[in-house]
């Protein structure tokens, strides 16, 4: 009971389910037993909450439950594909593969997801760090300022009059505008945890013009490397489906394929009900009918991964080479701006005396 409460009260990392599941394929390929390696695995890794559930998965395994049987008890640890992988290696006879298959798998939707985040990150840093530096200079070099304009007799320049009316907003108005900041942030991050909110979010996120190829590119690329790996280990394509839904964990794209899966359920092609989906490239509907009438759909789910995979790279790749120059231009626009607004008065002072 212990070990099930920490179980779901911790934070399962996806990147230690890849190592495990890496390790043990190359400790299944070295000739070792499956609850020898299991067992080894549980003395030498570090988290503890880990050696008790490797421990307690080898414990079954030697009280003669399936390991596929052993992983389904620990749904917040495991997901539905770990499970479905694990148990055609186990009527093959080749466990050590698929738990190899599972762990490039695993590791290349890794390498992606890190890909895209980083390229949508970027900006909000950018973003966040030049505002820093603008709140910087207009609530605490701006008011150094004011106090020497204040022994011109010359009126200011229209730009120092705006920027420094931003500055005495922030000021008076600082607390409540960060108040504010704090409610809205807590707000969107309740949001977060709803269905809804995060279905409209995904929904948005899809349509916008230059984000939304990356996040479907992200998408279909995952989508089709586990139908693809579900495919080739002799898993039906329903079940498949089901796998894909329960990795995606974004319930816009899961109610597609759940949609997908019932269209297929009530006799349509597997390629017309993707296109009826209406979030697949013309592609992608393209080379499925071309492997479902050649009995080949397994080789054309794997070039679309292929394909979705290395686009998002690039395309990850092209965002960033945009965003970087022109995020450096709007930033430098911004600062420059409030610096000649701060030294403008005192070049004009400058003139007048000379003029004088």
């Amino acid at each position: 009971m212990e070990l099930r409460r920490c179980v779901q009260q911790t934070r399962w990392q996806a990147q230690h389910r890849y190592d495990i599941i890496h390790q043990l394929a190359t400790l299944l390929q070295a000739g070792l037993t499956l609850s020898a390696g299991l067992a080894l695995l549980a003395q030498q890794h570090p988290a503890r909450q880990w050696q008790a559930l490797l421990q307690s998965v080898a414990d079954d395994l030697s009280a003669g439950c399936a390991f596929s049987d052993a992983l389904k008890k620990w749904p917040h640890v495991f997901p539905p594909l770990y499970v479905s992988m694990i148990k055609t290696g186990e009527l093959t006879g080749k466990l050590d593969e698929c738990c190899r298959q599972l762990a490039q798998q695993q590791k290349t939707q890794q390498q992606l997801s890190a890909k895209v985040k980083k390229a949508l990150r970027y900006p909000v840093i950018i973003l966040g760090l030049a505002f820093a530096v603008v709140l910087a200079m207009v609530t605490l070099v701006l008011p150094e300022f004011a106090a020497i304009y204040k022994t011109f007799n010359t009126p200011l320049p229209a730009l120092t009059r705006a920027v420094m009316g931003l500055a005495n907003v922030l000021q008076e108005r600082g607390a409540a505008l960060l108040f504010s900041l704090i409610a809205i942030t807590s707000g969107l991050l309740f949001l977060r945890r709803k269905r809804r909110w995060r279905y409209a979010t995904q929904r948005l996120l899809l349509n916008s013009p230059v984000i939304g190829p990356l996040v479907r590119g992200q998408k279909l690329s995952q989508i089709f490397t586990v139908l693809s790996l579900t495919q080739q280990a002799g898993i039906a394509f329903i079940q498949g489906l089901e796998s894909t839904e329960e990795t995606l964990e974004c319930p816009f794209w899961q109610e597609k394929l759940q949609a997908i899966r019932h269209r297929i359920m009530q006799g349509l092609p597997i390629w017309s009900a993707l296109n009826e989906a209406d979030i697949f490239t013309p592609l992608c509907i393209q080379l499925v009918r071309t492997g479902e009438a050649s009995g080949a759909l397994d080789t054309m789910l794997s070039n679309l991964a292929q394909h979705h995979n290395e686009q998002t790279f690039q395309q990850a790749d092209n965002l960033a080479s945009l965003l970087e120059p022109v995020l450096l231009i709007v930033t430098g626009l911004i600062i420059g701006t409030l610096v000649v607004a701060m030294y403008l008065p005192i070049f004009h002072l400058g003139d007048a005396m000379s003029a004088g």
